[in-house]
């Protein structure tokens, strides 16, 4: 009895446990089943849009895909790698169905013509330089199969190869270049240089000489005043006389020095002319006229001129010819610096009023026509000038001669130095006093 009890209970246990893992089971198979029905339903749902946005899109797509298709398909003509395969690994974007059904029948033809599309594209569109090596070695190797033969291919028509996919920037249009933006750059890089033009040595002094005076006498307004009988501006008086006394002196070194080898040389005739043609006395009024004469002058130097152009005169630009002139310079500038810095006259009189003002513009003219000659010096003399090293100090000599000409007061004043007043008789001795300095200077340089 109690053994049948005890087998009967253990299989009511039995039972319930197995009722047990039947209705689990049960449960998650209706859950997996209703799963599965929610999941179909949404992707349904999601296919169903995804149908009617590409349906709507379809256009624009295959317009991009059209113009995506020519512009990768042109540089792709370029890769002769691709065409020697014959076999296209790559699938590219979704093509239109024409050039779809078109392709096996272009993939033949390109992997049996190889060679001949490498020449009409390469120039247009040549990418990096591992790009290109790969290129060479894929035109050897197709040059090596005997199977092939060449022959023209359009390469409008072909596919992207993967090569020319991977040479393409992301998210950037690649348009071909065209000839003008192909061959700006080189036609810049090889532009024509100015031609210089070989001129005569003294061609630039002489000019240089001749235009301070033949400004004063043919171009400034009233022309000539120094001899004038009624004399309203003598202020550009004094500022002719300036320009005068450096003519003169450059004429006298000129015809004696730069243009003769030594003593026993003879002289220009034109430099001798000239020379005395400068000599007449400024306010002379007439019999003969200083205005005449002065334009004789520079006549004479003109024709020298004309001789030197046509290497029928001398010019010489050695150290011994070069300083008798910037002594002369030296002389002249050290005479206006007298003249700026005192306070009597030699009479024992104070300098008045007026005498500063005609000391100022001498001085001035001065300054302003020995700045031009003394470039003209720089231009003519340059070898010298370098091989002694004098350049910096006949630089600092123009810049204190221009500075010089560049003082324009309103009205010339004779305050006292510790005044409010300006005195500028002291301030054109500055850069006078600096001039004379710097040509003494280059004189013991180029003597040495």
């Amino acid at each position: 009895m109690e053994n049948s009890t005890s087998t009967s209970t253990g299989n009511d246990k039995q039972h319930k446990g197995a009722g047990k893992l039947i209705n689990k089971a049960t449960i998650v198979f209706l859950v997996i089943f209703i799963a599965t029905l929610w999941g179909i339903s949404v992707i349904k749902k999601e296919m169903g849009l995804d149908k009617s946005v590409a349906e709507n899109d379809a256009p624009a797509a295959q317009a991009d895909s059209d113009t995506t298709g020519d512009k990768v398909v042109a540089d792709a003509g370029t890769s002769p790698a691709a065409a020697t395969s014959g076999e296209d690994t790559h699938t590219a974007a979704p093509l239109p169905q024409s050039t779809e059904q078109a392709r096996p029948e272009i993939v033949s033809e390109e992997s049996a013509h190889p060679a001949e599309e490498v020449a009409p594209e390469d120039t247009a569109h040549k990418g990096s330089q591992p790009e290109a090596t790969e290129h060479v070695a894929a035109g050897a190797k197709a040059q090596d199969l005997p199977d092939h033969e060449p022959a023209a291919t359009e390469p409008a028509t072909h596919l992207p190869t993967p090569e020319a996919e991977r040479a393409l920037p992301k998210h950037v249009p690649v348009a071909p270049p065209t000839e003008d933006t192909a061959h700006a750059p080189a036609a810049d890089a090889h532009a024509a240089a100015p031609a210089t033009v070989h001129r005569a040595k003294g061609v630039a002094f002489v000019e240089a000489v001749i235009k301070p005076l033949h400004y004063e006498l043919e171009e400034r307004f009233w022309q000539w005043r120094p001899n004038d009988i009624l004399n309203f501006s003598d202020n550009v008086n004094n500022f002719q006389l300036g320009v005068l006394e450096v003519t003169r002196r450059t004429a006298i070194i000129l015809a004696e020095r730069i243009s003769r080898t030594g003593s026993t040389d003879s002289f220009d005739p034109n430099l001798e002319n000239a020379m005395n043609w400068f000599m007449i006395k400024a306010d002379k009024y007439w019999f003969p006229s200083p205005e005449s004469k002065y334009s004789d002058g520079l006549e004479e130097w003109r024709h020298y001129l004309e001789k030197l152009e046509k290497g029928n005169a001398n010019f010489y630009t050695r150290a011994d010819n070069l300083i008798p002139l910037l002594r002369a310079y030296e002389n002249l500038l050290g005479s206006c610096d007298e003249n700026l810095v005192k306070s009597k006259e030699e009479n024992g009189e104070e300098v008045s009023f007026f005498q500063a003002d005609d000391y100022f513009y001498y001085s001035q003219g001065v300054a302003s026509t020995m700045a031009i000659i003394l470039e003209a010096v720089h231009h003519d003399f340059i070898a010298i000038l370098k091989s002694r090293h004098g350049e910096d100090l006949l630089h600092h000599a123009i810049e204190s001669c221009r500075h010089a000409s560049h003082i324009q007061p309103w009205i010339i004043t004779e305050g006292s130095l510790s005044g409010i007043l300006a005195n500028h008789r002291a301030n054109m001795a500055a850069p006078i006093s600096h001039a004379r300095f710097y040509l003494g200077q280059l004189i013991k340089t180029l003597s040495t």
